[in-house]
């Protein structure tokens, strides 16, 4: 089977959708699968709308005599992917890793909801924003199988039009994280000492960094000398830093940025706790690697985390922002060695269900109903 792998981000970039296209080009080929790659990256540099029109011409032109068009992003990947697709007479895939719409309008457009209250009154956000979830809904529909990663993507997809059957959960896999340096030589490489939390993931508002923050400034009348690393970019950087700087938190707080996979892996090996106040996620792949590691994770509940982790056996669940139960949450694990221990190790035993065979071992399946169908 010839199968072209529509993807926004493709390696070198750092993203599940990199990270996914990266596992497809491994395993599938061993399946019997030619993989065809056609990355967005490779038309960043064009304007907008007209980096759109090259990408389609370019998907349009690699989809000559393949089988399936599988497309890992719903409206700048997923728009010119299943115009391409159609116009080819070829079946069409997607995998949805969030609610783009939604996503956009945090950044972008002034939406403050969580993606739940967002779902609810989707006809009250501006106009930008329902285009784009237009956009989003109409491709969904014309896929033959919408990929979620999380049970509960599944439950905000089907709320735009889709048929239930098309919408089928097959869990992010773990890719393992290899640590170079051990937690004394990171926090040396750094310069820090005693208690270090860290986070990763995009400086947008829905991942709390802010609100962490904060909770370090508290938490440092306990802990002197604590720690907060903060690996990833995003649009809320510069309002991030002002922050630090004005509660006095520049010995405290770092900015790391974006991190290669490998410094990555060294730095989250060298945290005490990894905190993920986020708003949303699908099924994230920060904590797949921070459970294969070892490290305990104080998280929410919101999106897929809880079918990831359970409170008090895998980890520490809190509401999403909630200043006061983070606070809680680290100061216990920092407190209490011995369920830091428990809790990491009941973690690390769940990761077993992620693993990459048993997902292109899903996927295959699925691949073969459509392909038949």
């Amino acid at each position: 089977m010839k199968l072209l792998l529509a993807t926004g981000l493709y390696s070198p970039d750092i993203g599940g959708p990199a990270t996914y296209a990266a596992m497809l080009e491994k395993h599938l080929p061993g399946r019997g699968y030619e993989l065809v790659v056609v990355p967005f990256s490779s038309v960043r540099q064009y304007p907008k709308l007209v980096r759109h029109a090259v990408y389609f011409w370019r998907v349009w032109c690699a989809a000559e005599g393949v089988d399936i068009v599988y497309a890992l992003d719903p409206v700048s990947v997923g728009a010119p992917a299943v115009i391409a697709a159609r116009l080819r007479g070829k079946k069409f895939m997607l995998r949805l890793g969030g609610d783009y719409a939604w996503e956009q309008g945090r950044v972008r457009f002034g939406v403050s909801d969580t993606l739940d209250d967002y779902t609810e009154k989707r006809n009250e956000v501006p106009w930008q924003v329902r285009v784009l979830a237009f956009i989003q809904a109409t491709v969904v529909r014309q896929a033959a199988v919408v990929v979620a990663p999380s049970a509960y993507l599944k439950s905000i997809i089907a709320t735009w039009g889709s048929k239930a059957e098309r919408i089928r959960v097959v869990y992010s896999s773990l890719s393992p994280l290899t640590p170079a340096l051990d937690k004394n030589e990171v926090r040396r490489k750094y310069n820090v000492t005693d208690t270090v939390l860290v986070t990763s993931g995009r400086l947008v508002p829905w991942k709390g960094i802010a609100t962490l923050v904060d909770v370090v400034a508290k938490l440092k009348d306990l802990h002197p000398n604590i720690t907060l690393l903060i690996a990833g970019d995003g649009p809320d950087r510069q309002q991030l830093e002002e922050k630090i700087e004005s509660l006095g938190l520049t010995h405290h707080v770092y900015l790391l940025g974006r991190l290669s996979k490998s410094e990555l892996a060294n730095v989250k090996n060298a945290a005490d706790v990894f905190v993920l106040n986020t708003a949303y996620e699908g099924l994230s792949h920060e904590l797949l690697e921070v459970m294969d590691l070892g490290v305990p994770i104080v998280t929410t509940t919101a999106g897929g985390n809880t079918e990831l982790l359970q409170d008090k056996k895998d980890a520490l669940l809190v509401p999403f922002d909630d200043a006061e139960q983070l606070q809680e949450s680290i100061n216990s694990i920092l407190a209490n060695p011995e369920m830091a221990t428990r809790l990491t190790e009941s973690a690390r035993l769940r990761t077993s269900e992620f693993s990459e065979d048993k997902v292109v071992q899903q996927l295959d399946l699925l691949l073969h109903n459509v392909y038949e169908a």
